[in-house]
């Protein structure tokens, strides 16, 4: 079977989704976790863009080594320099060069013409090349570009260096039949097309990402971009997940294979849902939770009788299992600790013992504590940015009834350390707890968006908020988690605030520097 490349972009791409802002420790924990999914490239980030990206991308470079660990640059010198500062120290460090190719893109976005387009990728490809042993080269906008071109610049920067050949439907535009025939058409058109590896990357606009990547698979592509749980800008990138599945139940169809260990699926979009606040959808194809639920009467008897009635997948495929007790209150740290080690993360001394302080207090009010429990305890203190000034809810009391005006009394500790309180109302006891922390914090605060749901089931299940705040005009997405719905979700409001404000804090950081 043919081995098909699988290039993740949840960091760059993925983190690119509105409102989402991954700090450089959550960053890295995405990044062990794709390195144990077993992706063969994963692309930490923008190293140009800001100083915050290229040091998350510097320390995934210098952390991951199972993993090829690339950047994306403009074709710009600049960028490729500061590219090569963050990656030099990767086990297998590449560069992943983009320029718009498409008439539209060239003549209103980069003002250039089709012959300035060609030498600037030649140029700058070649100069990446003197530092990076792989070069990937894109053509943005690659679906609404001119073939003939595409096929003259594609011979021109393989000759330059380029190592792989990506072309992304950057808008979502493309069908299945016209993308695999693209890629068919370069395949038989640039005569040196075979030094390289032929990439897509696909947008889901209109709902034909996975479509159009298994379309040029089968046309040549050894190599597919995209996001674990689809994420990314407007409607996402193809998702990667349902990719590689679809490979493996239709092997009989598709003579070719993944590198990707398929049981930690479900573990990775779990951690990546987590940290960007981007919940799956239940019936999303893979990995909702719905994927493996069956309420119509006649599919229950079907699968009770035989599971292949009606599921195709099997939930232990992608890591799916069932929530059984493994700790309890009686449990003692060194059992603790060797479950955290089990999920394969690693923790100091100090933060096992803030870890297991946490899990005391959940056995204190839940019966029964399951791997996801403890798993959302561990990666809560794990991301968590230290040595930072940041807001500290101190205490709180929400007074809300049937009959009276809910009302919600908070002291806060300020980034400075000072105590400050008050309280407000509000139409319900969310509302006027946010209104009362809105009133203590001194940024302009709105909240966009907010969820919450419970870690596992049953009446004492932990419970997870997720916000998205507007801070001073700027989106910022939030989570917490606590026994009580009404502290999760203050923690996640907090959370957000907080991240805003270690956000400026490293650009203070960083101008003082420069």
């Amino acid at each position: 079977m043919s081995r098909i490349k699988i290039f993740d972009t949840t960091l760059r791409d993925g983190e690119q989704s509105p409102g989402v802002n991954l700090n450089k420790l959550e960053k890295l924990e995405i990044a062990k976790q794709l390195e144990r999914l077993g992706v063969d490239i994963m692309e930490a980030g923008f190293p140009a863009s800001s100083e915050g990206d290229f040091e998350a991308v510097k320390l995934i470079a210098d952390t991951i080594k199972d993993t090829s660990v690339t950047g994306l640059s403009r074709t710009v010198k600049s960028d490729i320099d500061t590219a090569w500062e963050a990656l030099k120290g990767a086990a297998e460090p590449r560069l992943h060069l983009f320029l718009a190719t498409s008439p539209i893109h060239m003549e209103y976005k980069l003002k250039m013409t089709p012959e300035q387009v060609v030498e600037q990728s030649v140029n700058m490809v070649s100069y990446a090349r003197k530092r990076f042993p792989q070069v990937e080269w894109s053509a943005e906008d690659a679906t609404r570009s001119d073939w003939d071109f595409l096929a003259k610049i594609i011979e021109k920067v393989i000759n330059a260096g380029a190592t792989v050949i990506n072309l992304p439907d950057t808008t979502g535009y493309t069908t299945p039949a016209k993308y695999g025939k693209m890629f068919r058409y370069m395949r038989e058109t640039v005569p040196n097309i075979h030094k390289v590896d032929l990439s897509c990357h696909c947008h889901n606009d209109l709902g034909m990402a996975v479509a159009n990547s298994i379309s040029a698979v089968e046309n040549g592509v050894t190599q597919v971009e995209g996001t674990i749980n689809g994420i990314g800008e407007r409607a996402g990138n193809v998702a990667l997940e349902e990719v590689a599945i679809a490979l493996k139940i239709r092997s009989d169809f598709y003579p070719y294979e993944t590198s990707l260990k398929l049981n930690e699926i479900k573990r990775s979009s779990d951690l990546i849902s987590k940290l960007t606040g981007m919940h799956v959808q239940a019936n999303k194809a893979v990995i909702g939770r719905n994927a493996y639920a069956h309420e119509s009467g006649i599919h229950q008897d079907g699968v009770l009788k035989n599971p292949e009635t009606y599921e195709i997948i099997t939930p232990e495929l992608v890591g799916v299992s069932s929530n059984t007790l493994f700790l309890g209150k009686h449990s003692g740290r060194h059992a603790f600790k060797d479950k955290v080690k089990e999920f394969g993360i690693e923790l100091t001394d100090e933060q096992i013992k803030e870890a297991f302080k946490h899990f005391k207090k959940l056995t204190d009010h839940k019966k029964e504590v399951t791997d996801d429990d403890i798993y959302t305890i561990v990666m809560e203190i794990k991301t968590d940015a230290e040595g930072v000034n940041k807001y500290q809810l101190e205490t709180f009391q929400v007074h809300y009834g049937s009959t009276d005006i809910p009302t919600a009394t908070v002291s806060l500790k300020t980034p400075e350390g000072e105590s400050v309180q008050t309280a407000c109302t509000g139409k319900g006891s969310v509302e006027a707890l946010y209104n009362t922390l809105s009133s203590l914090v001194s940024e302009e605060l709105k909240l966009l968006d907010y969820h919450i749901n419970s870690v596992g089931g049953g009446k004492d299940a932990l419970a997870e908020s997720h916000v998205q705040l507007s801070v001073n005009g700027e989106a910022v997405n939030g989570r917490g988690t606590a026994q009580d719905v009404i502290e999760a979700s203050a923690n996640a409001y907090l959370n957000a605030v907080n991240r805003y404000m270690i956000k400026q804090q490293s650009k203070k950081l960083a101008e003082t520097v420069n």
